[in-house]
């Protein structure tokens, strides 16, 4: 009798390369890298690098971070919700009238709104899962519903289509800092006062850090995509995200609630898109009925650089958010290198249909589709 302790001709291993293509962030880490290694020999010599400028482009970053969490969550349960940049405006003015006009403190209109919200976000999914209807069709329908009703009740109950006043309101509430504040303030003051920092050399300001905390918002996007990505990646929901997604019908036999998920990540992304919206009134101090346009198509093309497929079962938070500091890094880089802030829109358009292509050639390269 022969033995033999070679390795198992059934067991197929799989290369460096093919593990590396597996996974969604690849495309997003390559695009990362590029974006920051161009505007480096670009624009190195500016401010974008200086901690001030880091800040800058950090927080127009943390903006799409926010939002494309919740995208790409339902992206990867194989649906759309094209209501969202509607709904970072709704939710903006619901807690600025809540807060000016009705007079309810910071946290309370906080509250209401994001409940609020919460529910119109259920209601979108329950409208998917109930009528059969492309989810495409029916958050473009909220779409303008929202939008509408946030210029109509900023018209009828302001006179006007801005909500001022919210600062006011703001200040000193035990909540409304967690949505427009700033972190770890003293040690940036401590910083500037040993000199590690540029500090204001006139004024009434003088010695204060230019830099005065890191804001709120970078705080939350940076916690989202380490929850979100351990949902995802490390839990038994997490698993049901990607069955919804990739195979509903499979999913059903197996015991996947999978109208209940999706139902679930539709009120995710509407819960992001409402904590953008009052983040954004709270540091503004004002709520404004235009916030939030475009928002939605962006967050998608975060996701989609971040290697999601359009029909879903397959993506990462990681790499939407990956694709969101893209976002921000190219949307304030333009700026410090004096190039047309309107070719932003043709860079959006470029890297969408770049980014399809590939995550298209990778996934039939991986499962061998013609």
């Amino acid at each position: 009798m022969t033995t033999t302790t070679g390795a198992d001709e059934r067991i197929k291993h799989t290369s460096i390369l093919r593990r590396a293509l597996v996974r969604p962030e690849l495309g997003a880490m390559g695009g990362t890298v590029a974006v920051f290694a161009f505007f480096l020999i670009l624009a190195g010599n500016t401010q974008m690098f200086a901690l001030d400028g880091v800040l800058n482009w950090g927080t127009v970053s943390a903006q799409f971070v926010v939002l494309a969490v919740g995208v790409s969550l339902l992206m990867i349960t194989g649906e759309f919700d094209l209501s969202l940049g509607s709904m970072v405006g709704f939710s903006g003015m619901i807690f600025g009238l809540l807060a000016v006009y009705v007079g309810l403190p910071a946290w309370a209109a906080i509250g209401v709104t994001v409940l609020a919200c919460g529910l119109i976000g259920a209601v979108n999914g329950l409208l998917v899962i109930r009528t059969g209807l492309p989810s495409f069709i029916v958050t473009l329908a909220f779409m303008f519903i929202l939008r509408g009703l946030t210029i109509w009740s900023a018209i009828t109950f302001n006179k006007q289509p801005v909500v001022s006043g919210i600062a006011d309101i703001s200040a000193g509430d035990p909540i409304a800092w967690l949505f427009g504040g700033k972190a770890l303030g003293g040690l940036f003051v401590w910083l500037g006062e040993q000199g590690w920092i540029a500090t204001y050399t006139r004024g009434t300001r003088l010695g204060r850090p230019i830099v005065d905390g890191i804001p709120m918002l970078m705080i939350w996007a940076l916690v989202m995509v380490i929850v979100g990505q351990w949902v995802l990646t490390r839990t038994r929901f997490g698993n049901w995200i990607y069955a919804a997604g990739g195979d509903p019908q499979a999913a059903r036999y197996i015991g996947v609630p999978v109208a209940r998920v999706k139902v679930a990540m539709f009120i995710v992304a509407a819960l992001c898109a409402t904590l953008l919206g009052i983040s954004q009134a709270v540091e503004f101090g004002s709520a404004a009925s235009d916030r939030g346009m475009m928002k939605e198509f962006e967050a998608i093309i975060c996701v989609v650089i971040g290697g999601a497929l359009l029909t879903g079962g397959y993506g990462s938070v990681v790499g939407a958010a990956l694709g969101a500091v893209i976002f921000g890094v190219v949307q304030q880089g333009l700026f410090f290198t004096n190039v047309e802030s309107s070719l932003f829109r043709v860079f959006l358009g470029s890297i969408l249909l770049a980014a399809v292509i590939a995550n298209t050639y990778i996934r039939r390269a991986i499962t061998g589709e013609r």
